[in-house]
């Protein structure tokens, strides 16, 4: 799917969403001055949606949504170098980038049409022969390679801006699942292996001492 969205307007965003998790409205919301390149972490602080044909940037919905996400060095480094190219188009079109500028925008620096995106990201994922996947697909594709990875499902939780653990947990049950034998394997290269013992004959001396006792006590 990257491959063949290489070439693609919306590739920034697409590496982006699926490198962090990130909502599609979190990801349209975001400014330069979310973008910390030196801590290499991303601040959701207000979501683009579309009501009525028109775009309106919010507030994230809950307080978990509003949130602070760790971005992966190659992440850091593709939008360090992503913004340079911004910089250098806006100074060509006579504007000069600012914090308040979105990080995915047009060429005009208008904010980018959710449906928009959908569609050309539909044509994306066709030609690269996975049917039909979605956009918000690539949230769960993050989850899944961190779970695959071994991260705790409380950092997923929180990357994801889910209202809690037990949540996260549930909707990826089937990822846990099949890794329950992974785990196990772990687990069987640290235990040592048990030893054998004739427990049969411990239980008939132990049966033997009970009736004993009894027998005692009765006399």
């Amino acid at each position: 799917m990257l491959e063949n969205a290489t070439r693609n307007q919306y590739y920034p965003v697409i590496y982006t969403g699926v490198s962090t998790g990130l909502r599609q409205a979190e990801l349209l919301g975001l400014r330069w001055r979310d973008i910390d390149l030196d801590m290499s972490s991303i601040s959701v602080s207000q979501v683009l949606y579309k009501r009525c044909g028109v775009c309106t940037f919010k507030e994230p919905k809950t307080s978990r949504s509003s949130r602070r996400v760790a971005m992966t060095p190659k992440l850091a480094l593709f939008l360090k170098d992503y913004k340079r190219e911004r910089e250098i188009l806006n100074l060509e079109l006579g504007r000069p980038l600012s914090l308040d500028d979105l990080v995915f925008a047009n060429i005009d620096g208008k904010p980018i049409d959710p449906c928009t995106l959908t569609h050309n990201f539909a044509r994306i994922v066709k030609r690269a022969g996975l049917g039909n996947v979605r956009f918000h697909d690539l949230r769960h594709t993050f989850a899944s390679l961190m779970l695959s990875r071994g991260a705790k499902p409380k950092v997923i939780s929180e990357a994801l801006g889910h209202s809690s653990v037990a949540f996260t947990m549930d909707v990826y049950s089937h990822i846990i699942e099949g890794m329950q034998e992974e785990a196990m394997a772990l687990l069987d290269e640290v235990l040592p292996s048990g030893v054998p013992q004739n427990y049969n004959a411990d239980l008939t001396r132990l049966l033997g001492d009970l009736a004993s006792d009894a027998n005692v006590a009765q006399g």
